[in-house]
């Protein structure tokens, strides 16, 4: 997945632009939450005959080539140009690409290796994580019921520790580098598109050395394994930068509470395509665990709801 940034305040839309907004907004939200609910059925499509980490280099790679593209016919270069003059913010960008590097790696090994439930269960856990994080760094206040439905998650995780032996180390690592890269992103003053062309071009260098030592050790298939295989390392940076475009339209007209609401979409896509299409064994631990985040999510969305009806009474 990409960035997911809510839009800090709830505007209104009135007029005919609300009647435009409709349809599109949901549309659009739900058509990228939609795409990265299947992400899992794409990347397993690669099989064992793909390395991971020459999926991930090809999906940084091809990202980066189809974002500048999109930032060249949309005539953000002004942006560009402006960002890149702004050596705090690049260096900033440095930090949130290698942690956007890792959850990508790590989802692509995890689906790669039959663990969907862990990447599930990792985009459950980073709407509660993202609660704390902006509590523990940005001093941001918890309500009660986001203290006890983190509370209940991390007991969840402890439970399944203790009890069954058993540290759902994929889904921590998503869940954190994912939370770490939007509190780096939340800070920078940058839109979706010209951040990420900067990430993916900070590490293109690292990306096509990477590749290339590959390549002389004989350890990729780009070019030889046929054009389906070809197209799908090519259609990974493709489909990376697709629902963000989505969210990007569905941010501008959807509430705060709404996008909330479907950003579940995708863990709940990886949860029943890892269980139902792939036939992952949904273990007591996984029952316990999953059950926790469930119950604090549930929390955590009345807590959200209950705050959102309130601000627009006062409105």
């Amino acid at each position: 997945m990409g960035r997911v940034d809510l839009p800090e305040q709830l505007n209104p839309i009135g007029g005919a632009a609300h009647s435009e907004s409709v349809l599109t907004g949901p549309a659009a939200g739900i058509g990228a939450f939609g795409i990265w609910a299947l992400f899992p059925i794409y990347f397993n499509q690669f099989g064992t005959e793909v390395s991971p980490w020459e999926i991930l280099l090809h999906r940084m790679i091809w990202a980066s080539a189809f974002l500048l593209i999109i930032v060249l016919l949309t005539r953000r270069l002004d942006s560009l140009r402006g960002l890149i003059k702004r050596p705090k913010a690049l260096m900033a960008l440095g930090g949130s690409a290698l942690a956007i590097t890792v959850n990508w790696g790590t989802f692509i090994w995890a689906v790669n290796h039959g663990q969907i439930l862990q990447s599930s269960l990792g985009y459950y856990i980073n709407p509660l994580l993202n609660v704390f994080l902006g509590y523990c760094f940005l001093g941001e206040r918890l309500h009660p019921l986001q203290r006890l439905a983190v509370g209940i998650a991390a007991g969840g995780v402890v439970i399944a520790l203790v009890g069954y032996g058993r540290m759902p180390w994929l889904a921590l690592i998503m869940a954190a580098s994912f939370g770490l890269y939007g509190l780096i992103r939340k800070q920078v003053e940058v839109d979706s598109v010209t951040g990420l062309l900067i990430e993916t071009l900070l590490l293109l260098p690292f990306a096509a050395a990477w590749l290339i030592s590959m390549h002389v050790r004989d350890q990729t298939v780009f070019l030889q394994a046929g054009r389906y295989i070809d197209g799908l390392l090519i259609g990974a940076g493709l489909v990376t930068i697709v629902p963000l475009m989505l969210f990007a339209v569905a941010a501008r007209r959807l509430r705060l509470a709404t996008l909330g609401i479907l950003q579940y979409i995708a863990p709940t896509g990886h949860f029943l395509i890892g269980v139902f299409l792939y036939g992952e064994i949904f273990t007591a631990a996984d029952a316990v665990t999953f059950g926790c985040i469930w119950v604090g999510l549930f929390l955590y969305t009345t807590d959200m709801w209950m705050h959102h009806r309130k601000h627009l009474r006062l409105q």
